[in-house]
């Protein structure tokens, strides 16, 4: 019993993790479980300091609670390399200057993207989009992508057709190092233009700026 609601809590942490925000009816329904449990679930998780709510007056009724991740609540998920990797940054920043360092990222990015350009491989684009949504959740991102005409799949429908798609990122694994070095989020946008040659790449959101996901516009050229 103690770990259903271990995973039920973490489907909540989860759910609000990718859309940002919801409500307890939201929750019930998208987890098909019943608002009253929810409610628990929630009072349970505001008091342990993983989430916090607003209050929206809609109509004549009562406030209505829209639910979000605290800081502590986003620090559940691996999102960073650890605080070794910013200490170490910033020691080489000292020693040879951030200029450097910045080289030294972006050519790290550079070799990020031919290893991902081998794997991804030379199918199709939605087969591509598939196959790196794939590699970037196993390094802690916690992506998904669509084609751009429908938003209902997370794996990039492979039914669909199309020469748009719309790739998210709702966790960042770096985002330590992104905050003192944010140069590496303009050769992440670099990387996935290299992936994917053949095709334009566009930030839409990006978690630096406030937002709670990152994502691109990916099209055919």
């Amino acid at each position: 019993m103690q770990s259903q609601q271990t995973s039920t809590k973490q489907d909540i942490l989860q759910y609000l993790l990718k859309e940002g925000q919801g409500t307890a009816l939201e929750l019930a329904e998208s987890l098909d479980i019943s608002p009253q449990a929810i409610r628990r679930h929630l009072k349970d998780l505001e008091g342990e300091g993983l989430i916090q709510y607003q209050s929206h007056q809609s109509g004549m009724g009562r406030p209505q609670h829209i639910y979000e991740l605290t800081a502590r609540g986003r620090d559940r998920f691996p999102n960073r390399y650890g605080d070794f990797a910013v200490s170490f940054l910033d020691t080489l920043a000292e020693t040879v200057g951030r200029e450097q360092v910045m080289t030294i990222l972006q050519k790290q990015w550079e070799r990020k993207a031919m290893e991902y350009r081998r794997l991804v491989g030379a199918g199709s684009l939605q087969e591509r989009m598939t196959q790196l949504v794939e590699l970037r959740r196993a390094e802690g991102y916690m992506a998904e992508c669509y084609p751009a005409e429908s938003i209902e799949d997370g794996n990039c429908d492979r039914t669909a057709s199309g020469d748009r798609f719309v790739f998210m990122e709702h966790n960042c694994a770096i985002s330590n190092v992104a905050e003192t070095f944010p140069s590496v989020c303009g050769n992440e946008l670099e990387m996935f233009a290299a992936v994917l040659p053949d095709c334009h790449v566009e930030r839409t959101h990006w978690i630096i700026n406030g937002e709670h996901r990152c994502g691109y516009s990916v099209s055919r050229k």
